[in-house]
């Protein structure tokens, strides 16, 4: 639905103007509430050495393990929702306001468009669940693969604050490595998906999409309240479905014990199983640290962090239910390599 070209000429500039001022508004909000946490958690980093524990709202010290996995979700989504709010309501906001030729300029042109993808992404500084929204909206409105995961997977993996505590908390080479792996991810593995993906589905219209271009600012913010009860509907419940699956899974397959396993396996097991792990925004540092600390080669946590926070289940679900299978697959195999090929170099560094 493109605002400015279906409104009447005087009406064009004025809504689609307030509807990016309204969009902008929405960034502007989710930046300043990551960065504010961001930074407390870089101060206590700075002055402590350590990133400090969150306290989870439900102990799960003493559940059995077919309950544990639901408490585990319970306490995943106490954390994010907000940031979840936030990707849906950036997601409707992109969909409800921004023309889509904007898109075609921003996000066309092959390796313009796969940049411009990680720029815009990396600043939301949204964990790969939350950012699951945004790429199902960006998706939908461009259908444009690439450019859209090169969004998605910027977003965790090039956050910026986690990169910077990633140097702080860990030596300078396991910092390079994964800053290194997830530039790859998201400006080169993005477009190889794209490539192997077969034909995108999303670029087919919902029946928000095909309504009426709004007339005026009232009409365009109905649009952006369907938007986001529609992307809610379609992407929340999967996104859950993928947390709790993802902690089930963590259950059965847990990273430990690697201290007296055989480097290049262990490099392989962390590299596979953090991928459908669902990990909150810097939750990976502490159990790196954890890891490095128990004995686990160098390696493996330099695998751990670059496949972390890349992507999870509920992610890959997301991208299987907007896009196709074949591409979720490929996401996951790409972010498996990478992360294998730089715990590999971190063990020869």
């Amino acid at each position: 639905m493109d605002i400015s070209t279906a409104l009447p000429r005087r009406n064009a500039v004025p809504v689609t103007a307030l509807g990016v001022v309204i969009l902008l508004s929405i960034v502007g909000a989710l930046v300043t509430y990551k960065a504010t946490a961001s930074l407390g958690a870089l101060a206590a980093v700075t002055s402590t050495g350590a990133l400090p524990p969150r306290t989870p709202w439900i102990d799960t010290g003493e559940m059995g393990r077919i309950v544990r996995p639901f408490a585990t979700t319970a306490n995943y989504v106490g954390r994010v929702w907000i940031a979840l709010l936030f990707g849906v309501l950036v997601s409707a906001a992109v969909r409800a306001f921004v023309p889509a030729r904007w898109f075609d300029r921003a996000l066309g042109g092959g390796k313009r468009g796969l940049l411009a993808g990680g720029l815009l992404g990396a600043p939301l500084m949204l964990c790969s669940c939350c950012v699951a929204p945004v790429f199902d909206g960006v998706y939908r409105r461009t259908g444009r693969l690439g450019p859209a995961l090169a969004l998605m997977t910027a977003s965790p993996a090039l956050n910026p604050f986690a990169i910077v505590l990633t140097f702080l908390l860990f030596p300078l080479p396991v910092g390079a490595l994964r800053l290194a792996g997830a530039a790859v991810l998201v400006f080169v593995a993005s477009a190889w998906v794209a490539r192997v993906a077969g034909k995108a589905k999303g670029g087919a219209q919902c029946a928000v999409d095909e309504a009426p271009a709004p007339a005026t600012l009232g009409e365009a913010m109905r649009t952006f309240f369907a938007s986001a009860r529609d992307l809610s509907l379609r992407t929340v419940p999967v996104i859950l479905l993928g947390v709790l699956l993802s902690a089930a899974f963590a259950e059965a397959v847990p990273l430990s014990g690697l201290a007296g396993a055989d480097r290049i396996f262990a490099i392989a097991l962390v590299a596979m199983v953090a991928v459908p792990l669902a990990l909150p925004t810097f939750a990976e540092l502490p159990l790196g640290a954890a890891l490095l600390a128990a004995g686990a080669p160098a390696g493996a946590v330099v695998a751990l962090l670059v496949a972390g926070p890349s992507v999870n289940l509920p992610s890959l679900l997301t991208v299987r239910s907007r896009a196709s299978g074949r591409a979720a697959l490929a996401v996951a195999a790409s972010v498996a390599a990478i992360a294998f090929v730089a715990g590999l170099a971190a063990e020869l560094a």
